[in-house]
């Protein structure tokens, strides 16, 4: 285990066992927040429970369709501006301050255009992240280096395959930064989303089991998504890791 794995596991040890021992203590009141171990318990009967998975399979189908179309439209948009710098200067603004407006707001509107259903809920978290997928792209291409493109040009490479061969491996850790925050925030909009108004969804658990005072399957449900999520962007790391050693950075 390398040094920043132990440290991280060192980090999280420490901080369940810290608040288990506050939770066991009385230090924090059952009623705010549920120890470690009930927590745990209450993963284990979620994942016994039919309902959990119909539930999981609805909010997990909204995020994947979210993702693929934010990744894929962030990609696509991002690369169209740093093509046309006019529209890039024009936009820029507008992007720059995005993320000040609070998305949720919009979900009335959303209901009132296309009627309650997942459509919605997959507009708004297609929203909240694709914008950070523009953002990474621009990044990522801004940082190819000249001399790649120069080469490019002498190696008489097509747009396509200059594209494909050059630019992208050059500007894919900020690529895959911008996949990692539109998997997060794709979750977010998701179960924000079900949370305020559905009836089906991991964010509707969520909020039925804070209606109604069940802090120990509320928590479990929040510690499966947090799990879900890490889970994909670790893996993303992963990746990210081994691309970079292979070119020696």
């Amino acid at each position: 285990m390398s040094l920043a794995g132990f440290l991280r596991t060192l980090l999280i040890v420490g901080a369940v066992a810290a608040l288990e021992i506050a939770c066991r203590t009385g230090a924090i009141k059952p009623t705010m927040v549920v120890a470690p171990s009930a927590m745990a318990l209450g993963v284990v009967e979620a994942l016994r429970d039919p309902e959990f998975w119909r539930h999981f399979g609805v909010s997990v189908q909204a995020v994947a369709i979210a993702m693929v179309i934010a990744v894929t439209g962030g990609f696509c948009i991002g690369f169209m501006l740093t093509r046309v710098p006019p529209l890039r200067r024009a936009v820029s603004p507008f992007l720059a301050s995005y993320y000040s407006i609070p998305h949720i707001a919009f979900y009335p509107l959303l209901i009132v255009i296309f009627g309650l259903g997942r459509t919605p809920l997959i507009f708004l978290a297609t929203m909240f992240a694709m914008v950070a997928m523009i953002l990474a792209t621009m990044a990522g291409l801004d940082r190819v280096p000249a001399v790649l493109a120069k080469t490019a040009r002498v190696h008489r490479l097509g747009l396509v395959d200059e594209i494909l061969r050059v630019r992208l491996p050059a500007a894919a850790p900020h690529i895959l930064s911008g996949l990692k925050l539109a998997v997060a925030y794709s979750f977010i909009g998701v179960i924000a989303g079900e949370f305020i108004m559905s009836t089906e969804g991991i964010g509707h658990e969520i909020a039925y089991a804070y209606d109604n005072f069940n802090n120990q399957r509320m928590y479990a449900l929040i510690l499966i998504v947090l799990t879900l999520v890490t889970s994909f962007n670790m893996s993303v790391f992963a990746w990210e890791r081994r691309m970079l050693k292979r070119r020696g950075l």
